[in-house]
């Protein structure tokens, strides 16, 4: 397969589906790593009331996301 068969690159692409992968993966460490330090540093009674907090980081790191990608799609059109 020589070059002038092959698909364009679409690294722009690429890089959304990579930062959506990377807000995941942040989100699911956030609360299910933070919880679990949490339920075995103070008891797992104490994750209830670590959750809400747990919860509100996440929603705020999906905000900032959400408004990164909102200002990025503005500046493009």
């Amino acid at each position: 397969m020589n070059s002038k068969q092959r698909p364009p690159t679409d690294y722009r692409g690429m890089r959304k589906r990579h930062e959506r992968w990377l807000l995941v993966v942040v989100i699911v460490v956030l609360v299910v790593v933070g919880g679990g330090l949490i339920g075995l540093i103070f008891g797992w009674s104490q994750v209830l009331s670590a959750l809400p907090c747990l919860l509100g980081g996440a929603g705020v790191i999906g905000g900032l996301y959400l408004l990164w990608t909102v200002l990025e799609r503005w500046a493009e059109s």
